[in-house]
């Protein structure tokens, strides 16, 4: 086992060293620029943003005790769509606050207020992990009946660059977006994983967390919590990313079995790995064209989905 985790630790630092290189040839006195300025923070922000989706999505479904959910489960991402939606048809996608885009404060409000929302349920003493799971959906489907309300109010202009951004993209942020970013992903990560020992109580069932004197109801609020924090900051800048936190804590599972204390640090590592890739391909595949990052996602995404479900269905039969 040890050295299967020391050969994905590998591989995953040889994939994202060699991810700026991928991509046209650079031949212009701007190569210094390009490589430095545009390529490596971008894989950076793709690692940072892989890494939170992954680690999220293995930590809600030990919370959930579901295989499919997902930082999406909260509210995040239904959340993140209505603020920048909000801003993108008050003001207009140029608007600047403090430095930041509008859109970008905007969705990390919204991600973040509906996500705490959901937290705050489970942080109720009667609520199990199928109320909390309702009350994402509600406020999911909430929030998404108001951005499609706001669509009625929108220009041309703000509906295209809204539809632009909800397909979720790796935008050219540099490292002052990268450092905007990193205190989100890195207070997440460390209180994520601070709780190895509580979830991996909670996976034997509730009734043995409570045995061992874990505080399932404090468990909830915090990971989810901690979660929607980093989860937020992340679409916030480069919008909804579907099915990372879905696919990757499975595939980890599959390589290296459930262990709570592999699961986590490898999901984290291996979202940021995927996210990395992804972009690779969706910045290469066609010549001159960059593809959606969250459009291949989606499109991996949705068949392996499929795949999860029936592989589940069999083991139950």
């Amino acid at each position: 086992m040890a050295s299967r985790v020391a050969l994905f630790v590998l591989a995953v630092i040889s994939l994202t060293a060699l991810a700026p290189i991928v991509g046209p040839t650079l031949v212009s006195p701007m190569d210094g620029f390009v490589f430095w300025q545009l390529r490596v923070p971008r894989v950076i922000m793709g690692g940072l943003v892989g890494a939170m989706l992954g680690l999220t999505g293995a930590v809600f479904q030990l919370v959930f005790v579901n295989p499919l959910a997902t930082p999406s489960t909260v509210g995040t991402t239904a959340g993140a769509t209505l603020g920048a939606l909000g801003a993108l048809v008050l003001v207009g996608a140029t608007g600047v606050a403090g430095g930041l885009p509008l859109v970008v404060l905007a969705a990390f409000a919204g991600a973040l207020g509906v996500s705490l929302l959901v937290a705050g349920v489970a942080a109720s003493h009667r609520a199990r992990a199928n109320d909390v799971l309702l009350a994402g959906i509600a406020a999911s489907l909430g929030a998404s009946a108001v951005a499609t309300g706001l669509q009625y109010a929108a220009d041309l202009h703000a509906l295209f660059a809204a539809t632009q951004w909800s397909l979720g993209h790796l935008p050219q942020v540099g490292y002052r977006g990268v450092m905007l970013v990193l205190p989100f992903v890195v207070a997440s990560a460390v209180v994520l994983l601070a709780q190895t020992r509580g979830l991996e109580a909670l996976a034997g069932g509730e009734e043995l967390a409570h045995g061992q004197g874990v505080d399932v109801r404090r468990l909830r609020s915090l990971t989810l919590g901690a979660g929607a924090l980093g989860v937020a900051a992340c679409v916030a800048w480069c919008g909804p990313i579907a099915f990372v936190g879905l696919i990757v804590p499975h595939l980890v599972r599959l390589a290296f079995g459930p262990r709570v204390r592999l699961l986590l640090p490898l999901s984290l590592l291996g979202g940021g790995a995927f996210l990395v890739a992804c972009d690779t391909l969706a910045r290469s595949l066609i010549p001159g064209r960059e593809l959606p990052v969250g459009v291949l996602t989606a499109a991996l995404g949705a068949p392996a989905l499929v795949w999860l479900v029936a592989r589940r269905a069999r083991q139950e039969h």
